[in-house]
């Protein structure tokens, strides 16, 4: 190929962007990889990972590109792996294609890769770029990166709420503060989650299904927080793969049969705020491999995560209703002065046929 142009290597970079969007939802623990590959004529080949256990992003591209890979260039996300998991590893495959050139958009900070493929590709004589669009390519795989780097995943607190922050009524009603417009976009959140969780008393008082619904989209797994396992046996969100918290104090003969349905149980030492066991269930969460955990419980299990600063997104649908002293987003949530306030920086504000959605993240959060 000609000389090397920068703004060219962008171009290329964010159509593997785009590329990589398109697993979303479908890949996780694995990240969201696009690949494309470029010869003088252009665009010789292209791919993503589109599922988990199937053919990386890589693997696609060269195969589409065939006989043109010979001296390409090689754009990915992501750096290309090196060890053999779900699938072989892609460096040898771009070895024998005969790329040149590979340019990447971050090193994978798993460590059985952690640069090992760079250097691999390096010691045969291929040209490569790192850090092409670098706080792109890590914004894309965030929750992926939050796993690996801070053992939890990444947390996206999820409400409906009156004008006055209420998420219920009094009694509990909640049914529906939003509109149907603005749920079929919540379900479209849990359909780009690997897990949704929720408190005991969410459960009791809604029975959720937690699955994707009026949109496609995958179902996310149901996490539950019932230290004493209250939730009747014939819950909508019992089934296989779901995941539950509990106390060693919760009965032993509901456990077995949650688990003889095909569920996770973990035991854990809980308080009823949650505040001293979310660290616990979080790091379980990344061992069980989610990447994006979606918070929709109620106002005390929000609270919690709020409380301990313990989430990075927001996503709120907000209703133009005043509804009176009810059940308010953040309860527990108390600070002695303003400074100690956390403040979100709103990517997007939109008006969803009379509600309004505003998604930001914590701007006190680790930024990754």
């Amino acid at each position: 190929m000609t000389g090397i142009d920068p703004k060219r290597d962008r171009l290329y970079m964010r159509m593997a962007l785009s590329m990589a969007l398109r697993g979303t939802g479908n890949v996780s623990p694995n990240p969201m990889v696009g690949c494309v590959i470029v010869d003088p004529q252009g665009v010789a080949g292209w791919g993503y990972h589109s599922e988990l256990g199937g053919p990386h992003a890589e693997v696609k591209a060269l195969a589409m590109a065939g006989e043109r890979g010979k001296g390409s260039t090689l754009y990915v996300n992501l750096e290309p792996c090196c060890h053999f998991g779900r699938t072989p590893p892609c460096v040898p495959r771009i070895i024998g294609s005969g790329v040149s050139r590979v340019v990447a958009g971050m090193a994978d900070p798993d460590p059985r890769v952690s640069c090992r493929g760079f250097n691999i590709l390096r010691s045969e004589g291929i040209d490569v770029v790192e850090n092409v669009l670098l706080p792109e390519c890590r914004d894309l795989n965030r929750g992926f990166i939050s796993r690996i780097e801070r053992k939890r995943p990444w947390i996206t607190l999820k409400a409906a709420l009156t004008l006055d922050a209420n998420m219920a009524l009094r009694s509990g009603e909640s049914k529906w503060i939003s509109n149907e417009f603005s749920r079929a976009r919540a379900h479209m959140l849990r359909g780009s989650h690997d897990a949704v969780m929720v408190g005991s008393g969410t459960a009791l008082q809604d029975d959720p299904a937690m699955t994707v619904r009026s949109v496609s989209g995958r179902n996310p797994v149901a996490v539950v927080l019932d230290p004493m396992l209250r939730v009747p046996e014939e819950a909508r969100f019992i089934r296989e793969g779901s995941i539950f918290f509990i106390s060693p104090m919760a009965p032993a003969g509901k456990r077995l049969s949650l688990e003889n349905k095909g569920c996770r149980v973990f035991e854990i030492t809980m308080t009823d705020d949650h505040k001293q066991s979310l660290d616990q269930i979080l790091e379980k969460l990344a061992q069980e491999g989610v990447n994006y955990l979606l918070v929709e419980g109620g106002e005390r299990l929000i609270g919690s995560f709020i409380s301990e600063r313990l989430f990075d997104g927001v996503s709120l649908f907000v209703s133009p209703v005043f509804a009176g002293t009810g059940k308010r987003l953040g309860d527990g949530f108390i600070i002695e002065d303003l400074a100690r306030s956390i403040g979100i920086r709103f990517g997007s504000i939109r008006k969803v046929e009379g509600d309004i959605w505003l998604e930001g993240v914590n701007s006190c959060s680790q930024g990754l």
